[in-house]
C-alpha cells in the first residue's frame, strides 16, 4: 500500500495516544547505514513559527549516533500488529542484531530520513536544535530521581516537521 503525502494540519490522531500507548520509531541514517529505536517519549507542536517534534535520547542509544550525524530523521507509527517489531526496536540494540531482518520491517529511503514501509503515519522531521537534559533544571526532584536513577540524562531534539506521509 503506498503513501500520500498530507499536510500537519490533516492529521486526526491524537498525538499522545500515538506516543505513549501505540509508540514510534524514530529513524536515522542513509542507505549504507541507519538505525531506529522505540519511543514513547516525545511530542509534536508549533514552535519558532513551525510545526516541530521533540524527542528524547539516552546517550547510551546506537541510534543517537545516527541523528548525531544526519540532518533529518523520521518517526513511525504503525497499526497495533506491529507491536511485536517495536518491542524488539526498543529491546535490542542495532549494534548487536539487524532490527530490519529480526522485524520484517522494510526501510524506505525515498525521502530526506529513512522510515518503513509497513508504517500507518510517517513524521520526516529536519533537525532544529540540541540539548542535553540536565540535572540541576529539574524542578521536581522526584521526576529526576524516578526516571534517571543512573543519571544518564536524555540529549532532546527538537526537529521540523517537513513531511507527513499517511498510508492512502
Amino acid at each position: 500500500m503506498a503513501f500520500r503525502e498530507i499536510s500537519v494540519e490533516q492529521l486526526k490522531d491524537n498525538p499522545f495516544t500515538l506516543i505513549n500507548k501505540d509508540w514510534m520509531l524514530i529513524t536515522a541514517g542513509n542507505q549504507e547505514s541507519h538505525n531506529t529505536m522505540t519511543a514513547s517519549w516525545g511530542g509534536v507542536g508549533e514552535l519558532w513559527g513551525k510545526y516541530v517534534s521533540t524527542i528524547y535520547i539516552r546517550p547510551q542509544r546506537y541510534t543517537l549516533e545516527f541523528l548525531e550525524r544526519e540532518d533529518t530523521y523520521s518517526l513511525c507509527f504503525f497499526n497495533p500488529e506491529y507491536r511485536p517489531a517495536l518491542n524488539l526496536c526498543g529491546s535490542k540494540s542495532g549494534r548487536d542484531v539487524d532490527k530490519d531482518k529480526e522485524t520484517g520491517l522494510t526501510p524506505c529511503f525515498d525521502q530526506a530520513a529513512p522510515y518503513y514501509q509497513e508504517a500507518r503515519l510517517v513524521l520526516i522531521c529536519r533537525k532544529l536544535y540540541k540539548q542535553d537534559l540536565a540535572e540541576e533544571s529539574f524542578l521536581d526532584r522526584e521526576i529526576f530521581e524516578k526516571c534517571y536513577p543512573n543519571r544518564d540524562l536524555h540529549r532532546m531534539f527538537i526537529g521540523e516537521i517537513v513531511k507527513v506521509l499517511e498510508k492512502a
